[in-house]
């Protein structure tokens, strides 16, 4: 089994990916280590397209992230969708959540980023205007795709409250391997 994890930012990807992969006893790749170099400066896209698809070789993985820049890397290769499609006030809580904590605690993220709280809060850059602006625009996108008869292989499972999430995952852990 080959998931991939999708979502508006702040939805919960890599926390869900990562429990997923547990789950399931597999890679996780969190494809966000694989695009961002240091200083937040974007990897250039044949790198970070062979780091995906190096990362993602083999018969179980979960791979989480809205990259369509390695949609056709990774898409055909999948074999199920997991959409977090919550409301915007749950993604909104968690992104603003997420950044506060990354903030105040200066924890380092891949290639030693960190987020600041000044340019969430004051800065066009802001991953909580990201989120936020983006939210409808990630919502028709998916449901395309969901449609687009060139991923009809895919087995998709939209979860919309957390509790949706939790439940997936108990589930994934009582399935046989």
């Amino acid at each position: 089994m080959r998931f991939l994890v999708v979502g508006t930012s702040g939805a919960g990807k890599s926390t869900f990916g990562q429990a997923l992969a547990a789950a399931l006893q597999c890679r996780f790749v969190e494809l966000d280590e694989h695009y961002w170099g240091p200083q937040w400066t974007p990897v250039p896209h044949a790198d970070f397209e062979t780091a995906v698809r190096a990362a993602t070789i083999g018969e179980r993985w979960v791979a989480d992230g809205n990259y369509s820049a390695v949609r056709d890397a990774l898409w055909p290769r999948a074999t199920h969708v997991v959409w977090l499609n919550y409301s915007r006030r749950v993604v909104f809580m968690r992104v603003l959540r997420r950044t506060l904590r990354r903030g105040v605690t200066r924890s380092k993220l891949s290639h030693g980023n960190r987020e600041s709280l000044l340019t969430a809060f004051f800065s066009r850059d802001s991953i909580l205007w990201w989120s936020y602006s983006t939210f409808e625009k990630n919502q028709h996108k998916y449901a395309a795709l969901r449609r687009d008869p060139a991923y009809g292989h895919l087995e998709w499972t939209e979860l919309n409250r957390p509790s949706q999430a939790k439940a997936f995952i108990a589930k994934q852990m009582r399935a046989p391997a």
